[in-house]
């Protein structure tokens, strides 16, 4: 299913308007919940510094954007998970039968925020994990929610979090998400990196996008970071 901007933003090149085909203009970010601390999380762990967990929630542009925005976040990185390699590239995997996911790495630092802070983001205002293969205009399976663990530590934490949000019956159905061995992780094409940072007057942005970002300072004040710090 292709999806439209409905106007080009001014010094695109024409490689980057391939870019206004990779997410939709209608519909609004799903509205944000109030979710319980994760009862299972790591435990920081002396000299470890850095760590990294792929996430797929819809359209990477508002993902990568909500994550650049949490406080211990190293960097957030737009691409391609659950596909082979010669798949890995925006034509291919918006077909939908890649296997690939549009995805964003996020690594962080473990001793300023742990991965159960993560998926609390990830699950209350990235976007909504009820939605099965689909993410507000955006359908396909390359737009499932899905976490792609890459240690067991990883899968059993989120596998809690997921059966601890489902008890609770926070959201009004349950949660689709789906855990995956995480084979790789192929970073997007440039022009998919800080799209949403470098766009935001965007009409998909504006209304699937900056909702997000702004969801986050307002419930999650404590994890959220401006811009450059």
């Amino acid at each position: 299913m292709k999806k439209h901007r409905s106007k080009p933003v001014a010094g695109i090149t024409g490689m980057l308007s391939a870019a206004a085909f990779a997410c939709g203009v209608s519909g609004a970010a799903a509205a944000p919940v109030t979710l319980p601390d994760p009862v299972l999380d790591e435990q920081a762990v002396a000299g470890r510094h850095q760590d990294s967990i792929v996430l797929a929630g819809g359209c990477f542009w508002g993902v990568q954007a909500v994550f650049q925005h949490v406080k211990g976040v190293l960097r957030a990185v737009s691409g391609y998970a659950g596909g082979a390699a010669n798949t890995a590239q925006y034509q291919a995997v918006s077909t939908g039968k890649t296997g690939h996911a549009e995805a964003v790495q996020v690594t962080y630092d473990p001793a300023q925020v742990t991965l159960g802070k993560l998926l609390k983001v990830y699950f209350s205002v990235a976007h909504d994990p009820t939605e099965l293969n689909y993410q507000g205009p955006d359908h396909g399976t390359q737009y499932r929610s899905a976490i792609f663990y890459a240690t067991p530590e990883q899968q059993k934490i989120a596998a809690a979090y997921i059966q601890q949000i489902n008890v609770a019956e926070v959201f009004d159905n349950p949660v689709v998400t789906t855990l995956e061995p995480l084979q790789a992780f192929y970073p997007a094409e440039e022009y998919h990196q800080d799209y949403a940072t470098e766009h935001p007057d965007n009409a998909y942005i504006i209304v699937n996008d900056l909702p997000k970002v702004a969801n986050l300072k307002k419930q999650l004040p404590d994890l959220y970071k401006e811009d450059g710090e």
